[in-house]
């Protein structure tokens, strides 16, 4: 397949993908040729059968009722059978048929029409949203599997590119590509109790890497990064840089691993919103955009949106309290939570109005091979499913304008609340009150200062620094040589990377050093992390984070960050 194209189920036929599970015993539809699953152990082997009845069907002779009598392609007493019949030879009188067998022949009957019809319609569907479907191969970022065991990070991308009809009023005239207009990071909890989604704000300054990218005829390109900051939003689109260039830029800003990626463009808005019925939004006042291109008329309450005017909504800014970005993300959020209830207490209901809402979400989508088929999308919906709205958090990455601007326009990571967050996701904290969730977490990190402490002149510790202040590293050393007595402590200058909060990693028999290293430096049990390196030849690693402020202070990490928050099932309009 082509660098980016329409995944379809090319040459295969309809029958051939009805395969018999022989776990359950039932023809099962396998709509993406996935082999069928090994057959349980049996006491001995048995030769291939050709394809025909199944296992325990018909048997030569006949088969049989319950109470032994044959059924009706048995031959009669003369040795004939029920095919054709001479008109004019008398027929021998036959028992009629039971009540009960003539049942069993029209619900076999039945049963029939409903699964081929079944299967044609299925297949039918399969066929057409897989068509919609447009991939793009990213290489070696993301991953092959739909969902893994652990946590998940999800890339949403809303793509400003102008094509569909009635969008000249939005996005860059010139840009025939669209950029990273609107980006949401959705993280998945690894026990699926949970989610937070996390807006990117469009004009946040930050570092985009290199980028190799596939092109259409299988070759590599490497799209340079960038020379010191720019805007996020150019980690698409800009040089060719794909979506695995705006998963890449997401992995370096937040320390996550980026499993798939999913690509909308402004159709996608008018299609979906119309797919559902319309979706609800609140508003405290009259917002009207008479002069911007947006052209949006709504009164104060509540309104029900779709279509066109559900996608001014969305691009609108005018009206608003600054009128910016941010206060265009805050709208966003709402309608997303808005739509999330739609889908989950109305269409998720209805068949047929599944059914056109993934008609109308894959016509305007573009996703990674890993999850580029109807089928794995379904698999990843439905894990998603499982989480309950209450525990679907969103907000927006702590910003603040950007310093180095007389008159700001663009935004930096809030240096202090942002690693938090970053922390909390990498070490998959719920930002809502899954209360189980959390207590078990909690446990089972501070479990891991229970146990015995070495002396402090055995501890071997290398310190570095991953975002302290200048020259932390430096000074820790010395404040644990000479007030803490471990003098086996050496300074190894700053770290590889940027570290989001501070860390100190062991080896499993360095575990009693860990826990008097945490006493002297006042580390929290969040900030040890056991390695699987089986032996501690060498000395562990402190690495100082941001959270760190000056040696013989206490590192305290907060279970919860201080942003503006909401939840996917509050509504906009109360009443």
């Amino acid at each position: 397949m082509d660098a980016q194209g329409r995944g379809r189920a090319e040459g295969a036929d309809p029958a051939d993908q009805w395969v018999l599970n022989p776990q359950t015993g039932d023809y099962e539809l396998r709509l993406d040729s996935a082999p069928a699953p090994p057959p349980p152990p049996v006491p001995r082997q048995r030769t291939p059968q050709a394809p025909g009845p199944r296992p325990g069907g018909p048997r030569p002779g006949g088969p049989r009722d319950r109470d032994g009598e044959r059924n009706d392609d048995e031959q009669d007493d003369d040795g004939s059978t029920d095919g054709p019949r001479d008109p004019h030879r008398r027929r021998r009188d036959r028992p009629k048929r039971s009540r009960k067998r003539k049942a069993l022949m029209w619900t076999g009957g039945v049963m029939g029409l409903v699964l081929v019809g079944g299967s044609a319609f299925a297949y039918y569907w399969y066929d057409r949203l897989n068509g919609n479907i447009g991939t793009v191969d990213i290489g070696d970022v993301g991953s092959a599997a739909v969902l893994g065991d652990g946590p998940a990070n999800i890339l949403v991308i809303g793509n400003d590119v102008r094509t569909g009809e009635g969008n000249e009023a939005y996005g860059n005239r010139d840009n025939v590509t669209g950029h990273a207009d609107t980006t949401l990071l959705f993280h998945v909890a690894g026990d699926r109790s949970n989610a937070t989604v996390v807006s990117i704000p469009r004009d946040l300054m930050t570092e985009i890497p290199d980028c190799e990218t596939r092109q259409s005829d299988g070759s590599t390109k490497t799209i340079p990064g960038s020379q010191g900051t720019t805007r996020f939003n150019e980690s698409y689109g800009v040089e060719g840089r794909d979506p695995g260039c705006t998963m890449r830029t997401v992995e370096e800003l937040t320390g996550l691993d980026v499993d798939h990626f999913m690509m909308f463009d402004f159709n996608a808005v008018k299609t979906l919103s119309t797919a559902v019925g319309g979706v609800e939004v609140c508003l405290e006042k009259p917002l009207k955009d008479t002069s911007g291109g947006t052209k949006l008329d709504l009164p104060a309450g509540k309104s029900t949106i779709q279509g066109e005017k559900a996608l001014s909504f969305l691009r609108n800014r005018h009206g608003l309290k600054n009128e910016s970005d941010l206060d265009r993300i805050g709208m966003q959020q709402k309608f997303v939570a808005s739509m999330l209830r739609r889908l989950k207490e109305d269409t998720l209901s209805s068949p047929s109005k599944m059914l056109d809402v993934a008609d109308a979400a894959t016509k305007s989508l573009t996703v990674d091979q890993g999850i580029g088929s109807a089928s794995k999308l379904l698999t990843l919906a439905r894990e998603l499913g499982k989480i309950d709205l209450k525990n679907i958090t969103l907000m927006t990455l702590p910003v603040v304008d950007n310093p180095d601007e007389p008159t700001p326009v663009t935004v930096v990571p809030d240096p202090e609340k942002a690693p938090q967050v970053f922390s909390m996701l990498q070490d998959d904290v719920s930002f809502t009150e899954v209360k189980k969730q959390q207590k078990k977490a909690k446990d089972k990190q501070a479990a891991l200062l229970n146990g015995p402490r070495a002396e402090a002149s055995a501890v071997r510790v290398d310190v570095l620094n991953g975002g302290g202040p200048q020259g932390a590293a430096g000074e820790t050393v010395a404040w644990l040589r000479s007030s803490a007595g471990v003098s086996r402590s050496a300074n190894q200058g700053n770290a590889p990377a940027k570290a989001a909060r501070t860390q100190l990693v062991y080896a499993p028999d360095q575990a009693d050093q860990a826990r008097k290293l945490a006493d002297l430096m006042g580390l929290p049990a969040a900030a040890l992390k056991p390695s699987a390196k089986a032996g501690g030849e060498g000395p562990m690693t402190l690495t100082l984070g941001p959270d760190f402020k000056k040696a013989g202070v206490p590192v305290a990490t907060p279970r919860k960050v201080d942003v503006p928050q909401s939840r996917a099932d509050e509504k906009m309009c109360k009443g």
